[in-house]
This record gives C-alpha cells, structure tokens and sequence, in this order.
C-alpha cells in the first residue's frame, strides 16, 4: 500500500468536488430519476412487495380486452356505453365505496351526432340515451362519491362534455402527469392553477375524500393531507413509490361487473368495493400506456380480481412490462397518499455532499492502492452502499445511486492519472532504476518505505536452484561473439523466465550458470516444490529449444541442475556503497555442489533428501546414491525427480525400480546381485552405468568390513 502525503489528500479532495459537483449538476439530473429506477428494480427483486392486493385502499375497474370483446360492448362505440357505466357505478356505489374517479373522458355524447340517420341526424333519434347515465352521474356527485377526470391544456384541453359537467356540478379534477426530460413518470402533480386558485389533482382529491379531509398548501407550497406532509424533491410533486411493482392493486374486468349487475350480486360488490377508493379507466394495449420508474424493474396493470359472472379468459397471464396502464400511476397515487408511502428524495446540497463523500473514499482508496486494487475498492464500496441504498428504499427513503457510483469511477481514474502525471514519477523511476538489479518485492518494500535500500539480511527457510551447462566453454569456442550473445541471451531468459514464474528470484549470472533461490524475498511456504517444478520445467525447455530455436541448432546443449534446502542469510549484503540483494550459507554451497555432481551421474537435475523432505509425496524420485561433497565431511542423500507423482512415464518407472534394486544391494554389500540389478538398464541409464561398473570391481575386490556405501566426491 502506498504512502500518501498532503498533496496527495488535496489533490483527493479537489478532484472528489469536482466529480461531485459535475454529476449533481442540473445538466445531469437524469442521474436522479435513473437512481430511482435502479432502486425500483433492486427492491423488487431483492425484497418483493408480500402484501394482499386485497387488502389496497384502491381497486381499478378496467375498461379492458375483455371488455371489448365481450357483448353487448363488443362492436360498439364506447359512446353507446355510458348507460352500462352508470348502471355499474350505481353497483359500486350501494356496494360501499367510498369515491369513484374517472381516468376516461367521455368528451362527447351518441345524443350530439350529427351524422345523418333517415330523416334527422342519428343525435336527434337518440335523444334520451344518456339520461340515465346522467342521473348516475349526479346521484353520485350529491353524496359526494364521484370524481370526473380532465386534461387540462393550452392548446388541446379535454374535458367531459356539458351535459356531464352540469351533472356533477363541476366535479372534476385534472388527471395531468409531471414527465421527466427522458419522458419517464417518476413523480405526480399534487394541485393546479386554475383561474388563481390551487386545485388538487385526481390523485390527490381522491386520497382526500377518502380519508375524509382536504388538502392544504403551507405557504412553503408544501402539500398537507390529513397530518402527512407530502414529501417533494421537486416543487409540488409526489414522487411514486412502486412498492408492489403494480400488482398490489385489484383490477376488475368492466365486463364481469356488468354481468354481475344483471345478476344482482349485491354481495359481491359489497366485498369488492366496501371502503375502497374506485378508479374507472382502461387497460388495453394500444392506449394510454405510461412509463414509469418500474420501466427497468417490469410493471404490471394489476392483479387480477376474484370474479363474479364471467370465467377467466384463457391465454391472459400477465407479463411484466416497461410500461404500464395510466390509470395504475393515478392509483399509486391514491395509496401512497392514504398509507403515507410516498418516496423521500434527499434534496439538491445533501445529494451532492453524499456523492462528493463517496467519490472522496474513492480517491483516496485510489491514492494509496494499485489501479487494480483502487478499482477493486470501489466495486466493494459501490456494492456497500448499493446495499444500503436499497435497504433505506424499503422504508421509502431514495438514496442517490448512479451519481456517487458515476462520480466514484471518475474520481478513481483522475486520481490515477494524477499518479501517473504527478505524484509517481519518483516511485517510477527508483523501480525503473532497481528492476534490473533488485528483487521486485525487494523494490515493493523499498517504495512503501520511501528509503533506499541498506545493507542488512535475515535467515531464511530457502530452496537454492544452480544450473550450468554442460562442456559450454568448447561449444562456445566455434561460435563468433555475434552467435554467443543471441544464444545464451535466448537461453537465459527462457530460464530465467520459468523459474520467476514458479516464485523463484534469480539471484545472479556466472557465465552461462544461473543462481536462483525460492522462498525469498517472497515468503512461499511450497518453495521447495515450485523450484522441483521449475527444474523440470527448464530441462524440457531447454530440449524444446534446441529442437525448434535456430539460434541452438546443431549444438545439443544439456544442463546440470542442482537444488538443496535450508537456512540461509538473505538480504542486502556488499560494501556500504555497493551491494546486492542475495543469499549466503552453507545451503547455498550444497546445491552448487550437487550441480555438478550431476556429472558423475550422468542425470540432469540432483535434489537433496532436505529439499525432498520438503516437498512431500508431490513427486516421483529416484534416490541415487549417498554422496560426501567437497568441503563437506557429513554424507548426504540425493535424489533425482522424475516427475509428478503419477506422471512418471513407464520407462522410468521401470529404471526407478531396478535402480533401487541395485541400490538396495549395494547397501547391503551384496556386489553381484548389485550389478546385475544395475545392468538391466546400464545400456540406457548413465547412473546404472556407472554403479554396475563400480559393484563388478567391488565384486572382485570386496571392501573392508568398515566400508560405508558413501561416495566421496573429489572436485566440485
């Protein structure tokens, strides 16, 4: 993790304003109604809406497909219809209800046409028509039940026509909605100008008569009703709270109503709209369709309602849609009103404060973290308050979410382009410095610090790696300088390459002979086994180079590999001046030795029984020999890998056993069983080669009774 210092806290502070203001700024204040969209769907998918549609303080009667399909509505003018309506209301009504509000116009009466029909226009022969669907009209509005709805307009406004008017005495309400600049309905008008007087909306008007109260205007323009003070983020609107996605309120087919009229279930009307709040309007798929903030979310018209007369039409399952019939965002209304649930909206400064906070968390994190963990940090952060966001939407509270996530981001990569810009430039150029000498955890630490390095080590549990190519000084003799740089280049950094991949830091190049340890300066508690696979790796490479890199062609290089585990001093260790980072002890000169002592042996990578111990049954060994190196008087076994346990090829597996065979006679002082064992496989294994040759001459010449089955190595 990354120091920060005071420039780096200004620098946080001044690019979190920056975010933060930019995207709660009024050209961006889509990014509110999009949060509310985001926070719809989350809460419905995450905490669904349980609640019983029948247990809504309003119902919708929908003038629907059925409707439509069904007779005596089916093929006729929806201006013939008024008769049937009234008679329904009149239902609806004696059943209970508390008010009914239109979300149709009727702008025009069958009695007004003038189309003619005989010998006199088709509205003089039906004079009469409507007058029982007046009279409902105005029984309604006398008991105060009834609600007529209207467009109010400049240019094209749309109300009931006179007759209707007169009937209800001007009961009417406007039924207009507040759309946002993406022509989205988040939000809903509380009242209207009229003539200079506030007048509730539909919605509004409705909720109050139901609760029996009326809707007053504080001189803040704050919209009270019955002790609740409508929250409003924008001036005079309720801003929708889709709890139940649409489906928490009842929607009855016209048509079963009207079937129920005529046959006199009284019952039924009286469970169906006892205390409700009724809205008449349509539900069909070509008309009046809304979209909500339950567009990403998926809206539905309802719940379908018990039925009275009518079966259920078959193939009508509903579906979520982006979309969703008006009349339901009226409804929303009404009992967002009545249960005092509509949404709180934070206002303009404490949005912007949240997002500045959070895009400031997210600068910082960007300060002190690498990109990848900065980005890592805000997706955790984001997912934090998304979950928090969404717990407070449940309890109606809308928290902003795309602005501090969007500001966040923006904050994260200006943050990083200042690192790069500016504040990293001495933390880049002491790793472009050291890469090439240090170890780069070596470098980590030396940058979290701020100070160069120093001399100093520490004892460390490491696995040393040496390799050396075999007979390299004659090969290089018949190449120009030219071919002897492109070769070992190529070589060096084939190797090189796989034993940093296996968590190896290479220590140093002699010549062609590399230097490598594993388990510093990066802790690796399998450092033993990740250099074991390393060694493999590199001896088949090195056969793949030399069958396919032109630069090896004709030479057949091998190499010698040797590997030992144990405490070793590592760390910065040379003169006050000049120094390396590096390992010393004895650990080191056993695996140089086992290096070479490959040659006796004729195999290409020799390991000790402290770096077998280590690695446990991960590996396929054969044990070779017991060997006393130079300048070491305490005898040590080693062993050569094969492969992974279970991946051993049958050839050696077959060489393994008849070696151990042999071995185990040789230990045993049993010479000719010995040779003959290591003869089996003498013609294709150099080690069995050798010891057959070594248990013949013994088998003539039998050693002393004080013989051990030590080989003491002479050289290195």
């Amino acid at each position: 993790m990354r120091r920060i210092g005071r420039r780096d806290i200004v620098a946080a502070i001044l690019i979190a304003l920056l975010a933060g203001a930019v995207f709660t700024s009024p050209p961006l204040q889509t990014l509110q109604g999009f949060s509310l969209d985001i926070l719809t769907a989350l809460r419905g998918k995450l905490v669904p809406d349980r609640r019983d549609p029948a247990t809504s303080p309003v119902v919708v009667v929908a003038i629907d497909g059925e409707t439509y399909d069904t007779p005596p509505f089916k093929g006729s003018p929806t201006q013939t219809w008024t008769r049937e309506i009234g008679r329904v209301l009149g239902s609806i009504s004696e059943g209970g209800a508390k008010v009914i509000g239109f979300d149709v116009i009727f702008p025009s009466s069958i009695e007004q046409s003038e189309i003619p029909f005989g010998e006199a226009p088709l509205g003089t022969r039906m004079k009469g028509f409507d007058r029982d669907y007046l009279i409902a009209l105005r029984q309604l509005s006398d008991s105060g039940k009834l609600v007529l709805g209207e467009i109010l307009s400049n240019d094209h406004p749309d109300r009931p026509y006179r007759a209707q008017q007169l009937a209800v005495k001007n009961n009417i309400r406007a039924l207009n909605v507040h759309t946002d600049t993406d022509d989205v309905i988040r939000r809903m008008p509380l009242s209207f100008s009229i003539d200079g007087k506030r007048v509730p909306a539909m919605a509004v008007e409705l909720a109050a008569r139901a609760l029996d109260a009326k809707s007053e205007i504080a001189p803040s323009g704050e919209t009270n009703l019955s002790g609740y003070a409508v929250p409003s983020a924008v001036p005079n609107t309720l801003t929708l709270n889709f709890r139940g996605l649409g489906r928490d309120v009842p929607a009855y087919s016209f048509a079963d109503l009207r079937a129920c009229a005529d046959k006199g279930d009284r019952d039924f009307f009286h469970r169906a709209f006892d205390g409700k709040v009724v809205l008449l309007g349509t539900i069909l798929n070509f008309e009046d369709r809304k979209l909500t903030s339950m567009r990403l979310s998926g809206g539905h018209d309802g719940s379908p309602a018990p039925r009275c007369a009518l079966p259920s039409p078959t193939g009508t399952a509903q579906k979520a849609r982006s979309d969703i019939a008006g009349v339901f965002v009226h409804a929303a209304v009404v009992r967002n009103l009545i249960e005092h649930d509509a949404v709180t909206e934070l206002g303009f400064p404490a949005r912007t404060i949240l997002t500045i906070v959070l895009a400031a968390i997210i600068a910082c994190a960007a300060c002190m973290l690498a990109p990848g963990g900065a980005l890592i940090a805000w997706l955790s952060v984001t997912a934090v308050y998304t979950a928090v966001a969404v717990g407070a939407f449940v309890h109606a509270l809308a928290l902003p979410l795309t602005e501090p996530a969007l500001a966040s981001l923006v904050a994260l990569a200006m943050m990083i382009g200042y690192r790069f810009v500016l504040a990293d430039r001495d933390e880049r150029f002491l790793r472009k410095s050291f890469a090439l000498y240090l170890a780069p955890e070596v470098i980590e630490t030396m940058v979290a610090s701020g100070k160069m390095p120093a001399l100093g080590g520490e004892m460390r549990n490491v696995t040393m790696f040496f390799s050396d190519l075999s007979g390299f000084s004659s090969i290089a003799e018949t190449m120009t300088p030219g071919e002897l740089v492109t070769l070992m280049n190529e070589y060096l950094s084939a190797m090189t390459d796989i034993i940093e991949g296996h968590g190896g830091y290479v220590d140093k190049y002699i010549g062609d002979s590399i230097v490598a340890m594993f388990g510093a300066p990066a802790d690796d508690p399998a450092h033993a086994s990740n250099a074991i696979r390393a060694a493999l790796k590199c001896h088949e490479k090195l056969a793949e180079l030399n069958a396919n890199n032109p630069a090896f062609a004709g030479h057949g290089l091998s190499h010698r590999i040797g590997l030992n585990s144990g405490e070793a001093v590592v760390g910065n260790i040379g003169s006050r001046r000049r120094f390396n980072y590096t390992v010393m002890s004895d650990t080191v000169n056993v695996a140089s030795r086992l290096e070479g002592a490959n040659k006796y042996y004729g195999t290409a990578i020799m390991a000790s029984e402290a770096t077998v111990a280590q690695t446990g049954d991960t590996f396929a060994w054969r044990e070779l020999d017991a060997i006393r190196v130079m300048g070491r008087g305490e005898a040590i076994r080693v062993f050569e890998p094969l492969a992974d346990r279970g991946a051993e090829k049958a050839a050696q597996t077959k060489v393994a056993a008849a070696y151990a065979e042999g071995l185990a006679c040789w230990r045993a002082r049993e010479f000719a069983r010995a040779a003959d064992a290591f003869g089996q496989m003498a013609e294709s294994d150099p080690a069995s080669a050798l010891f057959a040759k070594r248990a013949k001459v013994l088998t003539q010449n039998p050693p002393p009774p004080d013989w051990t089955p030590v080989n003491t190595l002479e050289g290195k």
